[in-house]
């Protein structure tokens, strides 16, 4: 049993270079590490840097605070021409905040060299953006959205683009960037450009993310000194039993699956988060023996095909189940006994992707994970049940980027035609201390949020049903072979 809860995947790499040290590094280098006041590298610095320094496309699985920052902008000191002022490194990254704090530290790590750097990102005029582009930048930093803003307005040019890096794949992709990016992909240069990918974990979505752009990446996880694509992660979060299911909610809010598995120990249980789920408007759908054999194969079908997003069950589904665009799996409740665990957490992490098993806990439930996780050597890392303020933010970010995408999709007519509502929108804004008019406001983003979702599911939908046909297609032409 205990190895069911390690590695689902491992793949050596094609070239194992050896990790490097710090005075190994040219001198141009050394005294970038020198200008940050660094003594020694980071272990993700020491093993990534061979592999960025010789060119090899590259995925890393690192944590935040790692210093992984310094594994992409190090080897940038080689790559720019600084008498060419085009942009020749992008760094893709979730959020503001993360673009800001990779281009403050290129600033320090760049001192004295001359290499232009400029953070993009949406909720700010595009002014001072437009002119510093103008002036000539080396290196990009910033949200996907805004990037694609800047291409599609002409004013970024990524023709002399000579390296690509997408920080936090994992996180950028939960907030909904993924088609974005491949809108990105248009303009880069048709020849390969070196791609460097850092993510905490390898769910299938950002799999697929490293298919797009990447060829024969190097996989690389410091757990072990073998490359090997990343394990599945087990949380705990603590949270007093009445407030068990609007935890739940803000976990869902937060961690944004792509399909998950939600288990309770009772049908009660199953049936009553099921319908919490569905009054917040959660595509869920529940799964126990209550249920004939015809209504549980529906219900599983629509999960393989992507259009149910979240199944709430009881162990009758633990077992002898593949969904490959599972991320996450749920334990409402910690199972009555320890292999029930496993059989659960088994359900995420398949098929060479690492998955996400998060168990909500209250204190004497707390002590029988802990004995599990003891038993089956797990490493169970705790994690908070999320703020309101921090989920605010959260949708906030995403809602933000939905709009965003769907402007750039309206036709010049469509946007013509919503300048119709201008003067209500004004009108609504300017008292805005008015409950009602503020219940209006955030009715409407509610329901286009919802909306949101529902597109997320379709487009899942139409990738499990295209895999579907490859393999069938695959299957005859063996046949007839």
């Amino acid at each position: 049993m205990q190895e069911i809860t390690k590695e689902t995947y491992t793949q050596k790499p094609i070239i194992n270079l050896e990790p490097i040290k710090l005075e190994s590094l040219s001198q141009d280098l050394q005294n970038a590490c020198h200008n940050a006041n660094w003594k020694n590298l980071m272990p993700v610095q020491a093993h990534s840097l061979p592999y960025m320094l010789q060119g090899y496309d590259i995925m890393v699985q690192s944590r935040t605070g790692s210093g992984k920052t310094g594994s992409f902008l190090l080897p940038c000191l080689e790559k720019i021409n600084t008498e060419n002022m085009h942009c020749q490194v992008l760094i893709l990254v979730p959020t503001r905040e993360l673009a800001l704090q990779v281009e403050q530290e290129a600033k320090t790590l760049f001192l004295n060299k001359n290499i232009q750097s400029l953070s993009l990102y949406g909720g700010t005029r595009y002014a001072k953006q437009l002119q510093a582009l103008q002036k000539g930048i080396h290196l990009v930093i910033g949200t996907p959205g805004r990037i694609l803003d800047h291409l599609l307005r002409r004013s970024l040019d990524l023709s002399k683009l000579k390296m690509l890096i997408f920080d936090e794949a994992d996180r950028m992709l939960s907030i909904g960037f993924h088609q974005d990016m491949l809108e990105i992909k248009r303009f880069i240069p048709k020849q390969h450009i070196q791609t460097a990918l850092f993510s905490a974990t390898y769910p299938p979505h950002v799999l697929s993310l490293a298919k797009d752009f990447m060829q024969e990446p190097q996989t690389l996880s410091l757990s072990e000194r073998q490359v090997h694509v990343a394990k599945s992660s087990h949380f705990v979060c603590e949270c007093k039993p009445m407030d068990k299911d609007r935890c739940l909610i803000r976990l869902l809010e937060k961690e944004n699956p792509s399909q998950a598995i939600i288990f309770c120990n009772t049908k009660a249980n199953v049936h009553y988060v099921t319908g919490v789920l569905q009054g917040f408007g959660y595509n869920a759908a529940e799964l126990s023996a209550d249920l004939p054999q015809n209504k549980r194969e529906q219900v599983l079908q629509k999960l393989r095909l992507g259009s149910l997003q979240y199944l709430i069950a009881t162990d009758v589904a633990a077992r002898g189940i593949d969904i490959p665009h599972l991320s996450h799996v749920f334990l409402y409740e910690v199972p009555e006994d320890k292999e029930s665990y496993i059989h659960r957490a088994g359900r995420t992490g398949r098929a060479g992707s690492a998955g996400t098993v998060i168990s909500l806990v209250d204190i004497m439930e707390k002590l029988e994970l802990d004995r599990i996780a003891k038993f089956y050597k797990i490493d169970l890392q705790p994690i908070a049940d999320p703020q309101q303020e921090e989920i605010a933010h959260i949708v906030s970010e995403r809602m933000a980027t939905h709009l965003n995408s769907l402007r750039r999709k309206k036709t010049g007519l469509e946007m013509e035609r919503a300048k119709r509502f201008i003067p209500l929108l004004k009108e609504l804004i300017a008292d805005i201390e008015d409950s009602d008019n503020l219940q209006l406001l955030t009715m409407l983003l509610d329901k286009e949020y919802q909306n949101s979702f529902q597109s997320k599911e379709k487009a899942i939908k139409e990738e499990t049903i295209i895999k579907q046909k490859k393999k069938t297609s695959h299957k005859k032409n063996i046949k007839t072979k």
